[in-house]
């Protein structure tokens, strides 16, 4: 298999320096993929791209430039909570700031043709950052500013996002509420943080009917995802026909995570990856990048990971997955 056929990943160390101190959403998070990717062997056999920081004017793209100042000022003058869940550090903007660009750079590869398809994998995460406000661990929405990048500078009138994070993605749905140009598409467990997603939530003016919400009950295993995965999710992509299908990837509903009631298997999210691979292969010439969000047990989480990938490698030969401490 050549370079373009394995998934590309953009990766930095660099993103535990948003130091969140004793938080779910931790710097850990980095090593433990760090970990689990390089026992897979998947730091050797494909190309790694180190991620550029995206520009204020991308980010300005989706957000306000009020919630742009807050966020450098308050690294700046040393870091301070934006909200009782969500931190910013000294480092924190510029971090952000590389995150975004991730998720920028995981759209041009795959849009370039470069890469069959992409992964961000940075933190941190964004799903929940909405125009005027950071909440919910997130500074800035990079789903959000990658499929405003792929619409602007690849004249792309139908991006798809799909966001199965176990906590709904309220700023992406606020983003896009009235853009029929991206399609918004979240399962996650309801009633739950933030209280948003119910499926009433449909958009609203010219986005009426472009957003669609799948709100599942706590302890929603496998069975009950891929359910409305095969039965709502693709046959709405399928109509859609998206010319990219970004994914909002989290890994917090895995059974053995710590901030969430679901009861995902690790084989469960290699089936998401696959069943979305399938939507692109048909409608966009297998256009996807995936861009990290939750996912706070650390060993689930590169397991996970790990498995996404390796399904969209083509590649579900076991190996072995190193995911002990240093």
């Amino acid at each position: 298999m050549n370079d373009s056929q394995r998934t590309q990943l953009v990766w930095s160390t660099d993103f535990h320096l948003h130091d969140t101190g004793d938080h779910p959403e931790c710097p850990e998070r980095i090593f433990a993929l760090e970990r689990a990717l390089s026992g897979a062997g998947m730091f050797a056999d494909r190309l790694i791209h180190a991620p550029i920081p995206a520009e204020p004017e991308s980010i300005q793209a989706v957000h306000s430039e009020l919630l742009i100042e807050r966020v450098q000022r308050t690294a700046a003058n040393g870091g301070a909570w934006m909200d009782q869940d969500t931190y910013v550090s000294p480092a924190s903007y510029d971090i952000a700031l590389l995150a975004a660009g991730a998720a920028i750079q995981a759209v041009d590869l795959v849009m370039s043709g470069d890469a069959a398809q992409s992964f961000s994998l940075a933190r941190p995460p964004g799903h929940h950052a909405e125009p005027n406000r950071a909440m919910g661990f997130c500074l800035f929405n990079n789903v959000a500013v990658a499929a405003r990048h792929a619409i602007e500078r690849y004249a792309l009138s139908r991006v798809a996002i799909v966001d199965w994070d176990v906590h709904h993605g309220n700023g992406t749905q606020a983003i896009f509420w009235e853009d029929p140009s991206v399609l918004f598409v979240s399962l996650h467990q309801f009633p739950y943080y933030p209280g948003s997603g119910a499926q009433n939530e449909r958009g609203g003016g010219r986005g009426d009917g472009y957003t669609l919400n799948i709100p599942l009950p706590a302890g929603s295993g496998d069975e009950i995802y891929l359910k409305a995965l095969q039965e709502i999710v693709v046959p709405a992509l399928d109509a859609y026909q998206p010319e990219l299908l970004l994914i909002s990837a989290g890994f917090d509903a895995h059974r053995s995570d710590p901030l969430a009631q679901m009861n995902l298997t690790t084989d469960c999210f290699a089936e998401f990856a696959r069943l979305m691979q399938a939507v692109a292969n048909r409608s966009c010439e297998g256009r996807v990048a995936l861009i990290l969000e939750g996912g706070y047990n650390l060993q689930a989480l590169g397991e996970s990971v790990v498995a996404v990938i390796r399904e969209l490698d083509g590649d579900n030969g076991v190996k072995g997955v190193d995911t002990q401490e240093r």
